[in-house]
C-alpha cells in the first residue's frame, strides 16, 4: 500500500498535534451527488451498487474528486450483516431497507447463522481492498458496521420503525434471548470488522443509530456492553500504526461518559450535544467527532461558515477533534454548499491548533 500523504484524521483520532481540524462527513457518497445518482442508476438499485465492489470504489472516491475530504469512508450499508445471515436485504424506492423475513422467536434467533466473512460478505472486503489501492494514500480509508443493538432492532421490526415497539417488546420480554442475538451479531461485527482492517481499513466507526432510544439501564444492557466487546476483539495495529476506533450512538450525550470509557479511541456526537460542555465533560481521555447540523447545509454558505465557527470556538484550542455533521448528510443538499462546509473547516479551525 502507498505511504499515507495526509494523516490528520488518523492524528486527531488519537489526539496527536494537526494543523487543522480534519473533516469528514457521514453518508459524504450518497444522494446529494449527481454522479452518485449517475453510477446507481447504472447499477440498478442500491445492493447491487453495494456488492459490486468497482461501483462501490467509484462512489466512494466521488465526493474526494470534489472536496479536500481528510478521510474517505467505505460505501456500504450497515445492514449487510442481517442480509449475509439470510433475512433477505432488499430496498424499496422511497421506503428504505426492509427484510424479507424476521427474528421474533426463540426458534428464528437459534438458527440465525453466523456468517462466514470471507464467503458471504467478500464483495465488501473486495471493496475495502480497491478503495484502499485506489486511493494511492491520498487520506484514509474508514471501514464500518452499525452496532449489534442497531442490527438487531431492523432484524425484530423488519425495516425502520417510529416506536420499534417490536425490538422493545423483544428485550423486555424476552431479556435472555435478546443477549443471545446480540452477543452472535457481536460475535459477527467483530469478524467483520476485522476482515476491513486485514483488508485496508485504516479506521472503524460503530453506528449505533438507535442506541438512543433506550433508558438509561437498557442503553447498558443492551447495547454499550456489546460495543464494548467488540471493541475489545478489534485488531489494534495496522501498517505499523494504531487502527483507531470511533462509536457513534445517535442521541447518546447522556452516557458520554461512559461512551468514553468503552476502549473507543473517539466518540461521535450527534448535534443535540453542546461541544465544548462534551470536551469538559471527558477532557482528554479520547477524542470527538462531530457534530453539525446536517440540515444547516440546507442554508447559505455564510450561515454555514458561522455554524462551523461556532463548534470550533465550543470546542476550543488544542487537538482531538473530528469535524463532522451530528448525522449523515442528507439528500438535496446543494453540492456547493458542502464546499463551503469543509473549506470553513480547515481555513476556520488553524487558529486553534497553533
Amino acid at each position: 500500500m502507498a505511504p499515507l500523504k495526509n494523516d490528520r484524521f488518523l492524528r486527531a483520532l488519537t489526539g496527536q498535534s494537526v494543523d487543522v481540524t480534519p473533516v469528514w462527513m457521514m453518508r459524504q457518497a450518497g444522494r446529494y451527488l449527481p454522479e452518485y445518482r449517475a453510477t446507481r442508476k447504472v447499477a440498478g438499485d442500491f445492493m447491487s451498487l453495494c456488492q459490486a465492489p468497482e461501483m462501490a470504489c467509484e462512489v466512494t472516491l466521488q465526493p474526494l474528486r470534489r472536496y479536500p475530504m481528510d478521510a474517505a469512508i467505505l460505501f456500504s450499508d450497515i445492514l449487510t450483516i442481517p442480509d449475509a445471515m439470510g433475512l433477505g436485504l432488499y430496498f424499496s424506492e422511497g421506503e428504505g431497507p426492509r427484510f424479507r423475513k424476521t427474528v421474533r422467536t426463540e426458534q428464528d434467533v437459534e438458527q440465525l447463522p453466523i456468517p462466514d466473512i470471507a464467503r458471504d460478505l467478500s464483495y465488501v472486503t473486495d471493496a475495502v481492498s480497491l478503495i484502499r489501492r485506489e486511493l494511492n494514500g491520498s487520506v484514509p480509508l474508514i471501514g464500518f458496521s452499525g452496532s449489534p443493538w442497531t442490527l438487531a432492532t431492523y432484524m425484530i421490526e423488519g425495516s425502520g420503525s417510529k416506536d420499534f415497539r417490536h425490538a422493545k417488546e423483544f428485550m423486555y420480554n424476552h431479556p435472555e434471548l435478546m443477549h443471545q442475538l446480540l452477543e452472535k451479531l457481536a460475535q459477527t461485527v467483530t469478524a467483520y470488522l476485522n476482515a476491513q482492517i486485514a483488508a485496508g481499513a485504516q479506521a472503524v466507526q460503530i453506528f449505533d443509530t438507535w442506541g438512543g432510544i433506550l433508558s438509561t439501564g437498557a442503553y447498558q444492557a443492551f447495547s454499550l456492553n456489546y460495543m464494548k466487546k467488540i471493541i475489545a476483539g478489534l485488531t489494534k495495529e495496522a501498517d505499523g500504526r494504531k487502527v483507531p476506533v470511533i462509536v457513534f450512538t445517535k442521541n447518546g450525550g447522556l452516557w458520554l461518559d461512559q461512551i468514553a470509557d468503552s476502549g473507543c479511541h473517539c466518540v461521535g456526537l450527534d448535534w443535540t450535544m453542546e461541544m465544548g460542555r462534551a470536551r469538559a465533560m471527558i477532557g482528554d481521555k479520547v477524542s470527538l467527532q462531530g457534530n453539525m447540523d446536517p440540515t444547516i447545509l440546507y442554508s447559505s454558505p455564510a450561515a454555514i461558515r458561522a455554524e462551523v465557527d461556532r463548534i470550533l470556538a465550543s470546542y476550543g484550542d488544542g487537538n482531538g477533534h473530528v469535524f463532522n455533521l451530528g448525522h449523515g448528510i442528507t439528500p438535496g443538499v446543494d453540492p456547493d454548499n458542502v464546499t463551503a462546509f469543509v473549506d470553513a473547516v480547515h481555513e476556520l479551525s488553524a487558529q486553534y491548533h497553533r
